[in-house]
């Protein structure tokens, strides 16, 4: 039996791809049994986030139609295996140390990422779709977590994918916010990762919207904002200069004719609308529009690339880390008699994660 990943990310996949893949949290567990018995999988973890659809499994099988995996996730018959990387024994182990610590996240360092790879092991451990080799392997990722976290300052200024949406706005109003504007769709985490660091870059009045307007309340008034009714919020919007989603609605929440019946109210006005969901809020249709500029989560890429240079150093660290926590699992997964292991070979010369080139299947 092998361990093994496969995936789909921002790194192989468009975010219009993604979207048809992403797994709420509250079906994760349905859908990770779903794929246990299409996959014959004796234990199984699914990862699904804003950046990435991952399936961590054990299996005698790795290859063979790791597709039809993906496909029961969308219950379609689109073909993603262009998009499919597939990684196995310490590969695999090493892929999940990476993405656990945020090294293969789009913000390099960032650590929301942790909190999500460790909901979605508790989510198969209670759902009883873990065994041995999964429970090893997830628990050793939370130790590299630690030790790169404690260790290394790869986290330090880290950025959110919420806090990069605000340097994007500030990018396209020339780094001044102060006379702007800004409606947020969306308390939840990134959410508030937006309003906190539009606070701090001094735009003139935040709004938030939210489904519950009680949640939009508390976040609006610990910055200083102002809440807005969800039935209130495309009205409001005639005085946004610019709209930051991520709502975690499974459909459409802005369309372009909500978009349109606004923008006669606003004159000339640009409104800049910056969508960070996954699966979308906001139609892509609506970039059509005039005097309107519609960004997605994959336009933040080019932002993000400018936070990572001059950490070679740091990344090299965390590669180290990885790799001796790697060794130490693989071994425990021979279950060999300790006199008969072999010693662990020195630390080869290390590639940062988001240099290396990704195999697809």
């Amino acid at each position: 039996m092998k361990i093994f990943v496969a995936g789909l990310s921002y790194k192989t996949t468009p975010v219009e791809l993604r979207e048809k893949l992403a797994v709420s949290r509250s079906r994760l567990q349905c859908s990770g049994c779903r794929l246990k018995l299409r996959g014959n999988l004796s234990e199984v973890v699914l990862l699904s986030t804003c950046n990435r659809v991952e399936i961590y499994g054990v299996s005698p099988w790795i290859h063979g139609s790791v597709h039809a995996l993906f496909q029961e996730l969308t219950n379609t018959d689109l073909d993603f295996t262009p998009y499919i990387y597939v990684k196995e024994g310490a590969a695999a182990v090493e892929h999940l140390f990476a993405v656990a610590s945020g090294l293969d996240s789009m913000v390099i360092g960032e650590t929301e990422i942790t909190g999500q790879v460790k909901n979605a092991y508790e989510a198969a451990k209670s759902a009883g779709l873990t065994g041995k080799k999964m429970n090893q392997l997830f628990q050793a990722a939370c130790r590299v977590v630690k030790r790169i976290r404690s260790e290394t300052a790869i986290g330090r200024g880290a950025t959110s994918v919420g806090s990069v949406a605000v340097e994007l706005a500030e990018k396209i109003f020339d780094r001044d916010l102060s006379a702007k504007t800004v409606m947020i769709f969306g308390a939840g985490k990134m959410g508030e990762a937006c309003v906190k660091h539009l606070a701090k870059r001094g735009a003139k009045t935040v709004l938030v919207s939210n489904r519950s307007f009680e949640r939009a309340e508390k976040l609006a008034a610990e910055f200083g904002g102002r809440a807005v009714r969800l039935e209130e919020s495309k009205a409001a919007m005639t005085e946004v200069d610019i709209l930051v989603s991520s709502t975690g609605s499974p459909d459409i929440v802005l369309r372009r004719k909500d978009v349109a019946a606004i923008l006669p109210a606003r004159g000339n006005r640009p409104l800049v609308l910056v969508d960070i969901a996954v699966p979308r809020d906001i139609d892509p249709a609506a970039a059509e529009l005039p005097n309107v500029f519609l960004y997605d989560i994959d336009d933040l890429e080019a932002v993000v690339r400018e936070n990572t240079k001059n950490r070679g150093q740091e990344l090299a660290h965390c590669q180290q880390i990885i790799l001796e926590h790697s060794r130490k699992v693989m071994l425990r997964f021979e279950d060999r008699p300790a006199a008969a292991r072999v010693p662990a070979p020195s630390i080869e010369p290390v590639v940062p994660f988001f240099q290396r080139a990704v195999c697809s299947s």
